[in-house]
């Protein structure tokens, strides 16, 4: 723990990491003599400079106990440590004496800390002797470390975040930058205001917030953009802008490369043909590439998560080869991982088919050097079961016991009915979390309570490269433990004892450091063995510190020195042969179903979904679809729509936009059966991995839709969390320190206020219950009130254009005390005179709805981004908000201001 020398007495100061996105920002923590915990983004640390996003600003509001698992729960019931170690302990080991060391798996997260990670992967490399470990980073990054491997030899991203400073052309491919990195977006964006000469493409089937200051978007049809990277590499060679003195010096296989591109896009008709985006466009990305040497390419899960996405990452890879622009500032393909710490889960092995310290299981060296170094029995000679095939292999009988940490593979992975069924059916089936109640600890005979990010102490490695120290500023929850702790403490009772007598992260991250230089000599760019021999002091006050790591502890620039890691020394032009998504689009399933993020949710709500402000900018699942399809399909935008698959079906909102090309739809990844009835977007997925990377094709799923026309739709706001399963749709937000459901039935009620009396039985105690009903159109309000605090309240009508906007009433429940006018407004259904309604919610910082936006935005004259940040303070703190601010002046301009 460190304290700035302006830092009140009164105050501890814990430096930190953020646990959210790959960025890897550092933040400080603030806890008052009173508790109070406030956050700021650390000002020292390289990855951020001090700015955070909306969710990194809002995470003292996910600090509660709230959900938490407290105890560990054996079989539904409650135990203590002892017994639970040992039931875990034992179990696994009765199913491996009865069916061998290949019957069990671990299922492990980026959410982990890479000392988690590496205690995990020995016990079951090292000492199960299976390699059924793998990572819910294989949803995300894992086409990425394929590609890598296969061109430079090793999984090196070879870029960091000064290259956005230095660069002068950035692409940006299959990335949302602006929501889903808006930290480097923004860093981006700085460059552009200090280098006017710099440009931005953004190649993305949608059109992103990220689109909004692109100087071209290249909107192409999923799945081609293998296609386009191949026609730029022959345009490329057209225009005579190969580095030739690299090409030979430094990389093999061009010819081939080359002859694959010419072959497949041979002119840039064709390829304006497949990707069918205008030729002028192609042509202008393709002569920018070409006359910019700082060229970086930035790619994230639109190129990954695809059954072609090691295909897509060498297509661009191969232009970067070609063209010298690796190993130098501002250039480079740089993969922008998803989770805070999937690349130390690479560094230590977390993979199926990986070994720790960057070695491959496949490799007989590489095996007998971790093997000597742990001291271990035995070591697998090939890989594992990856994550959708382990699964897979659940269903079909062949693993029998799954340990899940710190994950919810049952929202987040493709086809989850099938894995929920799995699952069930699974003899064993222990999760390590801490949330009691997920998806996935729904199924699971063993609970184990883990310590939560501001509770734990170790590692995290960000996208580039960069370890860094998460340091605890909170005392464990109720019997929670860090999860290198429980993994050991198991390991002990299996008899593996004194490979797993460890005392503290530190101890494990000496280990750790010492394995990643044991037989390297050079020989693999993961070395921080400098570090091998820090003291705890020392580990405490570590420094944020990048790899490949000199013996001075400095950082090394991967590649610079033009030495790559195949046994010529030599990167690798791959020729990459095109192919479209494996399930096209039918009569019967017509549409392309894509998923991804939304701006201030992350993965499975169980953190974000705690903070009212992050609740408040999407607070429902969602699909968007073109106008034309909307047509098509006979939907309206906002109708209850059924999407299905022939995988799963789930029930979302329509959103009608020009965002989406025709024929394809988009639908977030977020929502689980905590917050929704039917909001599922795993359950639509296909299952089709990539064959050489294994992961998913989240991008590219055949659909079909159906408008539903409920009986009657509402919404109620609560204090209280409330069960509403038995209504046949509703999605649960937080919304100003209250709940917020919005609802929708097939079949109405005989008395709407028994039902609603009955609902908020708790609440009516010894308070005032008033209610409006009109029998005749189905219309019901009801509210509850207590010493003249508003408690909850509900409302129902035939349809939702019958319902009053949300925004006002929730306003509401901030009030101690409700007006007379403010009573009347609650039955009357709509804000009184001096009530405005703020709208949706754009700035989650300050607060700050659409509707008061584009009032100042007419009233005051605003003409700019810096002229509504200092008039209403939207967009002046984390800046995530400024692509919609962008766009709401955009759209005043259109609407005749």
């Amino acid at each position: 723990m460190s304290k700035p020398t302006d830092a009140a007495d009164t105050d501890a100061i814990t430096r930190t990491t953020c646990p959210y996105c790959g960025v890897g920002c550092g933040i400080q923590v603030s806890t008052a003599s009173t508790g109070q915990i406030s956050i700021t983004g650390d000002p020292r640390h390289p990855a951020n400079q001090g700015q955070l996003c909306s969710k990194g600003y809002a995470l003292a509001e996910t600090l509660d106990h709230e959900g938490r698992l407290l105890q560990p729960v054996i079989d539904g019931r409650t135990a203590g440590w002892e017994q639970a170690l040992e039931e875990v302990a034992s179990r696994f080991r009765q199913v491996i004496d009865e069916f061998g060391p290949q019957a069990v798996a671990f299922y492990v997260s980026g959410q982990l800390l890479t000392e988690d990670y590496y205690v995990a992967n020995k016990l079951m490399k090292g000492f199960i002797g299976s390699a059924n470990i793998d990572t819910n980073s294989r949803l995300c990054m894992a086409s990425a470390v394929a590609g890598y491997k296969r061109a430079l030899g090793t999984d090196t991203v070879p870029c960091d975040y000064t290259d956005l400073d230095q660069a002068r052309l950035f692409i940006l491919a299959g990335t949302n930058t602006a929501w889903c990195h808006p930290v480097l977006y923004q860093r981006i964006e700085r460059t552009r205001q200090r280098h006017p000469e710099a440009r931005i493409v953004v190649i993305d089937p949608r059109r992103t917030a990220t689109c909004g200051t692109a100087d071209l978007h290249l909107q192409l049809k999923p799945g081609t953009d293998t296609w386009l990277f191949n026609g730029l590499l022959h345009h490329l060679a057209e225009a005579a802008a190969l580095d030739w003195g690299f090409i030979e010096q430094q990389t093999t296989g061009l010819l081939s490369a080359l002859t694959m591109a010419r072959e497949t896009a041979p002119s840039i008709a064709s390829v304006s043909g497949v990707c069918e985006i205008p030729e002028s466009d192609i042509a202008r990305f393709y002569e920018m590439f070409a006359r910019t040497d700082r060229t970086i390419t930035l790619f994230s899960q639109g190129i990954n998560q695809s059954s072609s996405g090691t295909d897509k990452v060498n297509s661009i890879i191969n232009c970067h080869l070609a063209t010298g622009r690796i190993g130098k500032p501002g250039a480079g393909p740089f993969s922008l991982t998803g989770q805070p710490n999937a690349m130390g889960g690479r560094e230590v092995g977390g993979l199926a088919n990986q070994l720790a310290a960057h070695m491959d299981i496949g490799n007989a060296e590489h095996r007998s050097i971790v093997q000597s170094f742990w001291q271990a029995p035995t070591l697998p000679e090939t890989a594992g079961h990856m994550a959708v095939d382990m699964f897979s292999a659940i269903a079909e009988g062949g693993i029998k016991a799954i340990w899940i940490m710190a994950t919810n593979p049952l929202v987040s992975l493709p086809d989850t009915n099938r894995i929920r069924e799995a699952l069930e059916n699974c003899p064993l089936v222990v999760v390590s979390d801490c949330m009691r109640d997920t998806d996935t600890t729904a199924v699971a005979d063993i609970l184990l309570p883990a310590q939560t990010w501001a509770e734990k102490d170790g590692t995290v490695t960000n996208a580039e490269r960069r370890i860094s120290r998460q340091r605890s500023f909170l005392p464990a929850a109720g019997e929670a433990r860090p999860d290198w702790w429980i993994i050991s403490r198991v390991a002990q009772r299996m008899g593996f004892g004194d490979q797993f007598n460890y005392h503290s992260a530190a101890e494990i991250f000496r280990e750790h450091a010492a394995l990643s230089g044991s037989g390297n000599n050079g020989s693999r760019t993961f070395d921080i063995s400098a570090l091998s021999q820090i003291s705890d002091q020392e580990y405490e006050r570590l420094e944020p510190v990048q790899w490949p790591l000199g013996r001075d502890q400095t950082a090394i620039r991967p590649f610079a020195d033009g030495k790559y890691y195949h046994a010529d020394g030599k990167a690798r032009l791959i020729p990459v042969n095109p192919r479209l998504p494996r399930h096209q689009t039918s009569p019967e399933y017509p549409l392309a179903l894509n998923t991804g993020r939304v701006r201030d949710h992350w993965h499975t709500l169980t953190r974000t979904g705690k903070s009212p402000r992050l609740s408040q900018h999407r607070q429902a699942p969602y699909l968007e679809l073109h106008p034309d399809d909307a047509y098509r399909f006979r939907l309206e935008d906002g109708v209850l729509t059924r999407v299905a698959s022939q995988w799963g079906a789930m029930t979302v909102r329509s959103r009608v936009s020009g965002r989406q090309r025709r024929g394809e739809i988009y639908i977030p990844m977020h929502w689980n059966d905590q917050f929704a009835s039917a909001g599922r977007t795993g359950a639509l997925v296909n299952p089709v991995t990539d064959p050489v990377s294994g992961q998913p094709e989240f991008k590219h799923t055949p659909v079909c839709l159906q408008a539903i026309d409920p009986v009657w739709e509402g919404f109620l706001f609560t204090r209280r969390n409330i069960d509403l399963s038995k209504i046949e749709y509703w999605v649960k937000t937080r919304a100003l320190g209250v709940w917020g459901y919005e609802m929708a039935g097939f079949s109405g009620t005989e008395d709407w206020s028994e039902w609603a009396q009955a609902l908020f039985q708790s609440e009516r105690q010894g308070a005032e219950w008033v209610e409006y009903i009109d029998h005749r159109t189905v219309r019901y309000r009801a509210a509850c009130i207590k010493d003249g605090r508003l408690e909850a309240c509900i409302f129902i009508a035939p349809g939702r254009e019958q319902l009053p906007e949300r925004s006002w009433l929730a306003q509401l429940f901030r009030n101690e005390r409700l007006t007379g006018t403010e009573r009347m407004s609650l039955l009357a259904g709509q804000p009184a005179e001096n009530q405005p309604d703020r709208g949706p919610v754009i700035c989650s910082c300050h607060d700050i709805g659409r509707n008061t936006i584009l009032g100042e935005i007419y009233q005051q004259g605003l003409h700019s981004v810096e002229s509504i940040s200092k008039r209403l303070r939207a967009g002046s703190s984390c800046g995530t908000c400024l692509p919609e601010l962008r766009e709401l002046l955009h759209y005043a301009g259109q609407s005749g201001f």
